[in-house]
């Protein structure tokens, strides 16, 4: 039987696109300062996971909420399970933003919204295929059960709690990267070197903070420095102005006598992808560094500047490794937070790295590098470096959907970002960012246009087909 996806997709493109705009209308941002044991993450996510699953009983689908960390929706029956993940919440809207970030607008084509492509859009795309399966009463043979995330963005504890509950689905593949495939992925973990609250006594840095998550370049930074009299103040301001000129950012400076303050504007990116972005913490550090700081304050200073600044790569912080398949090791500096006399002042690395370097030898080559000046520690979980091989079956229907749907030659890929595909042992990312996109993940202004949400769902339809009958 020949079943003609797009024809399938197109029928239900504006229930399709309500569905997404009711999700995307949500600020499923964490928020720990509102967290409950209702609501572990915060009331965005469990609103956004409520929702979904409402949408999917209002189906017909069987649905399972796992305390409000997690969900599922199931499908068919089986030996074998094929697992699907999707994430519901969000990293922080941030500034910059044309538009209300939870307010959805189409423009040219372009569906604008906080998560329409990270990770509500592909999300909606691929249940969407997984609903039409069901609509036209297709036959499967394995169980499909569609799982659905609330903290992806930040440690996976929705992870972590679901499989306490639940067991783990025999293969399958998350809606939350690039087609054609991604099958490998780095590794991932974050270093934090813990810097003293001490300062000097001609410049005090009062305060230091930049960025909104270690998984995102710090698209802004402001600090507050208290010196000798309401002159030098003036000075440091005229000399902030000259400094913005020259650099590839915006910023301003504003004098209340002794104290002046620095605001400056970068570019936020995805931390996978640290090269795409400006990082605010450490330009505003580059300029902090010229002048008479003295203890901890002096030391996180210097090290943003001189060791973190525009080294994504890692080679001023002597753990740069490349591997052959896997690429480089990328670090992104995601937040700085400095308070004078408090003791926790932080700096987060986040490094993304291949195989043949471990978690372990980074933290102790840190350890080396910062000496006496902060204490390294591990932050949250270390994920080992994950690949499936590409002669895997799941691999090979998952690339022949893909080829078939585009005219492409589909190929492996190898990304720093962690998926919920490294879940599973056979598991990979599947879409929906087509080639050549524009990756707005993380950003301001971030879009999917229309026009791909519907192309991944056809993509979707088939390859679930595929893989379950």
């Amino acid at each position: 039987m020949t079943i003609d996806w797009k024809k399938e997709v197109d029928a239900r493109k504006d229930d399709l696109l309500a569905d997404l705009n009711s999700l995307l209308k949500i600020n499923s941002e964490r928020d720990d300062s509102k967290a409950t044991k209702e609501a572990p993450f915060g009331p965005g996510p469990k609103e956004a996971l409520e929702k979904m699953l409402a949408l999917a009983e209002r189906d017909g689908f069987a649905t399972k909420n796992v305390d409000n960390y997690a969900g599922h929706i199931d499908f068919g029956e089986g030996d074998e399970t094929l697992g699907i993940f999707g994430h519901l919440d969000v990293v922080p809207a941030g500034e910059g933003w044309d538009t209300n970030p939870y307010d959805p607008v189409i423009k040219d084509g372009k569906l604008y919204a906080r998560g329409s492509s990270d990770d509500k859009g592909p999300t909606v795309a691929a249940y969407y295929g997984m609903k039409i399966i069901k609509e036209l009463g297709l036959p499967v043979s394995k169980k499909i059960r569609f799982v659905i995330g609330t903290d992806e963005e930040s440690g996976w504890g929705d992870m972590d709690y679901y499989f306490e509950h639940e067991e783990k689905p025999d293969f399958g593949f998350s809606p939350d990267a690039e087609f054609p495939m991604i099958n490998g992925e780095k590794g991932n973990v974050t270093m934090v070197p813990r810097f003293a609250g001490t300062n000097g006594v001609d410049y005090v840095l009062k305060s230091f903070e930049a960025g909104l998550r270690v998984n995102m370049v710090p698209g802004n930074a402001k600090a507050v420095v208290t010196v000798a009299d309401e002159a030098a103040a003036k000075v440091m301001a005229d000399d902030f102005a000259d400094y913005v000129e020259n650099n590839p950012i915006s910023g301003s400076a504003s004098v209340d006598g002794r104290q002046a303050t620095f605001e400056l504007v970068g570019k936020a990116a995805h931390g996978a992808s640290p090269q795409s972005g400006i990082n605010a913490g450490t330009f505003l550090a580059v300029f902090l560094e010229s002048y008479e700081f003295d203890g901890g304050a002096r030391a996180f200073i210097k090290y943003a500047a001189n060791e973190i600044h525009e080294d994504v790569y890692g080679k001023k912080l002597s753990v740069a490794f490349h591997d052959e398949k896997m690429g480089d090791l990328t670090m992104n500096a995601g937040v700085f937070q400095f308070n004078d006399g408090e003791d926790d002042n932080t700096i987060t690395l986040n490094f993304r790295y291949p195989k043949g370097i471990s978690a372990e030898e980074i933290q102790d080559k840190l350890s080396q590098l910062f000496g006496d000046d902060a204490k390294v520690v591990q932050d949250g979980r270390n994920m080992a470096p994950h690949y499936v091989p590409m002669d895997d079956p799941m691999v090979v229907s998952l690339m022949d959907a893909f080829e078939e749907h585009t005219g492409l030659k589909g190929d492996e890929l190898i990304i720093g970002g962690g998926t919920f595909g490294r879940l599973l042992e056979r598991g990979v990312a599947f879409g929906a960012q087509f080639p050549g996109y524009t990756d707005t993940m993380h950003q301001a202004n971030e879009y999917m246009p229309v026009e791909d949400i519907l192309r991944a769902a056809v993509i979707y339809a088939d390859a679930i087909y595929r893989l379950a009958k």
